[in-house]
């Protein structure tokens, strides 16, 4: 069975971190493709990104270009809102089929936020959630989706874990490095940069 990895975030800034991260737990998965899916807003804020759509799509563009593997998708761009998880998940579940394992990304630091997720069950159905810890943190503690989803669903998180390479980058902090006129040319792709200061 094939795999692919899908990502999704608000990207604003994409950076090397992201990148790395994902190409890593690709590697860790197995998966063929990362697509990164950038999302109008995200789902637990209620202010809209920095940075516009179209903006945030260029930059990462920019950044995979060169990357084989890698794709973007607009899909939830082009949605009209609220977009859920679920209808990202249920599309490329769509356009691949059954013979194309899906794998959802997500940081272990959004795991707080996964029962608040619209129609959670649903979307461990039609794929893996995969959860990614920094290197030198503890593992996540999934005792408590056992007591609220069941012990298969919780089995189903814990089988997926990734342990990525500790990499110190945030979005907020590139925006605010680039605020003060500090460098941040060692924490985002040259292309993205350029971008940024041109536009």
């Amino acid at each position: 069975m094939k795999k692919t990895a899908l990502f999704g975030g608000t990207f604003d800034p994409v950076h090397n971190g992201h990148i790395k991260v994902a190409e890593y737990a690709a590697g860790v998965i197995g998966a063929e493709k990362v697509i990164m899916v950038p999302a109008k807003r995200s789902p637990h804020k209620d202010s809209l990104p920095f940075a516009s759509a179209q903006d945030r799509m260029n930059m990462i563009s920019l950044a995979i270009a060169s990357r084989d593997n890698f794709d973007m998708s607009d899909c939830e761009m082009t949605r009209p809102e609220p977009s859920y998880t679920l209808d990202t998940i249920e599309y490329f579940h769509s356009s691949y089929g059954s013979e194309t394992q899906l794998y959802w990304l997500v940081g272990a630091d959004s795991l707080k936020d996964l029962t608040k997720w619209h129609r959670i069950r649903d979307i461990m159905d039609l794929c893996r959630i995969a959860v990614m810890f920094r290197a030198g943190f503890a593992n996540p503690d999934f005792s408590e989706f056992a007591r609220i989803f069941g012990r298969s669903y919780a089995q189903k998180l814990s089988e997926s874990v990734i342990q990525t390479p500790l990499i110190e980058i945030s979005s907020t902090d590139i925006r605010k490095k680039i605020a003060s006129g500090q460098s941040v040319k060692k924490l985002i792709h040259p292309d993205v940069l350029k971008y940024i200061i041109e536009k």
